[in-house]
């Protein structure tokens, strides 16, 4: 039996909301041109557990629930300490060092530094001192340490738990105990996904995932609309209030250019999970829209176009998307490399063949992804090179071809094939799971919209 949201959550209290607040001019806090500004209509979040009887969803009285859901864990069952211990949480500031961290701690600290620097398993430690990280300490009223949990890198939401023993000190890699929590937030874009996502407060992962989840239906280099508005519900496991690993989209809304698409996360008790409309089609098309995450048409498709290198009219039976050197490419379908290597103009190319007769060519790029070879099967949305201007190319660009049966056809307009829908007997719990995922988003649009008038 699968769950897309806790049955037993209520309706979210509204945190904050801002409705129509100009942010024009404001700085994203990403390394992204382009990503400014944005007029956060309304956020909202609410912390649930996993599973539960449902109830009511627009009750006017909302409460906010936090499980924390503890792993029978050893170590960590024995880090959580006595009343003859403190615990301080320390955060990692720019700059620091391994030395200064445990200063921080006021303690002596000859003995754990010597052990952090030395012994295999606590090695991650000094690795992975990344600013805004944190981590937790005990120490004893003699003011000694008696153990360290440390968040690793990484999806697997594990900890590095230090602890002492009559020898010294003993490392392990142990799960750390978190607190799963649903977030529901809603945005109005002004002027692009990345600066409306930045000032909701969403993370850059669901931003990402909001464009792999639509961008069958949405071609997010040309199709966005000032005033298009979208909601996300989404979790993350919560270790000391903050992410760890990354979070997840379990429902969604997006309404571009006055249309609205919603998306429905679904696990079968057998088989990988995925988006589904509200009826059990998949969101995923066989084909993405785009082999790059986000980039800007320089040149579309076309009968006759001048060639700006060959100086002359000829076709130009692709479409090029103007993007940096070294920029990720994707293979846009399941299928078989068929060619990876250098051919006349296209320079450095790759060509997929995929089920029905279709072939896709990704030309002009600077290099292969590893593992990229002839006869060599790649996923949907799977890493196969990277852009680059090799061949006739003026400028760093991915040159996109889509072609039926050897007949090239317009990638942006073609009609994609659906993939795999439910099945019927996966259709009854999957829509018990939706609707209370539909009350959700129908609850946040109407505050949207109320925010708006």
């Amino acid at each position: 039996m699968a769950a897309i949201l806790p049955s037993h959550a209520t309706m979210p209290q509204i945190l904050n909301q801002a409705p129509g607040r100009s942010l024009i001019g404001k700085a994203s806090p990403r390394l992204r041109a382009a990503a400014v500004g944005l007029g956060a209509v309304a956020t909202l979040s609410f912390m649930a557990a996993a599973f539960g009887t449902a109830r009511d969803t627009l009750e006017r009285d909302a409460r906010i629930e936090q499980v924390v859901e503890q792993l029978p864990l050893t170590a960590l069952e024995n880090v959580e300490g006595t009343a003859n211990t403190l615990s301080r949480e320390i955060v990692i500031e720019r700059g620091d060092t391994l030395g200064s961290l445990l200063a921080k701690l006021d303690i002596d600290a000859t003995e754990i530094e010597r052990f952090l620097r030395h012994d295999k398993n606590a090695a991650a430690f000094a690795r992975q001192l990344v600013p805004g990280k944190s981590f937790t300490a005990r120490v004893d009223v003699d003011g000694e340490l008696e153990s360290l949990v440390f968040p690793l890198n990484g999806e697997n939401s594990n900890a590095l738990v230090v602890q002492r023993i009559p020898e010294g000190f003993i490392a392990k890699t142990e799960a750390l105990p978190l607190a799963r929590r649903i977030s529901l937030k809603s945005a109005t874009i002004r002027h692009s996904l990345f600066g409306a996502t930045d000032e909701a407060g969403i993370p850059d992962a669901i931003a990402m995932q909001l464009v792999d989840i639509f961008g069958g239906d949405i071609d997010f280099h040309r199709d966005l609309r000032k005033g298009d508005r979208f909601t996300v519900v989404y979790e993350t496991n919560d270790y000391l209030g903050k992410p760890v690993g990354n979070p997840r989209i379990l429902a969604a809304e997006f309404v571009n250019d006055g249309k609205m698409l919603r998306a429905y996360w679904y696990q079968p008790a057998q088989g990988a999970g995925g988006y589904y409309t509200e009826n059990g089609l998949s969101m995923k098309k066989a084909f993405l829209r785009s082999p790059l995450e986000f980039s800007r048409i320089t040149s579309g498709f076309s009968s006759a176009r001048y060639h700006p290198v060959l100086q002359e009219i000829r076709a130009h039976r692709g479409i090029d998307y103007a993007a940096p050197i070294g920029t990720r490419v994707k293979a846009t379908g399941d299928g078989v490399i068929d060619f990876v290597g250098v051919q006349g103009g296209y320079g450095k190319v790759i060509m997929i063949r995929h089920p029905g007769n279709r072939t896709t060519v990704y030309g002009h790029l600077s290099g292969f992804a590893t593992g990229v070879r002839k006869g060599s099967r790649v996923s949907q949305g799977e890493v196969i090179g990277y852009v680059g201007a090799t061949g006739l190319a003026t400028g760093p660009h991915l040159h996109y071809e889509f072609r039926v049966e050897g007949v090239h056809r317009n990638p942006l307009t073609i009609a994609l094939p659906d993939a795999t829908p439910l099945s019927a007997d996966q259709l009854p719990a999957f829509k018990t799971a939706a609707a209370e995922m539909a009350r959700q988003l129908d609850a946040a649009r109407s505050i949207q919209v109320a925010s708006l008038d």
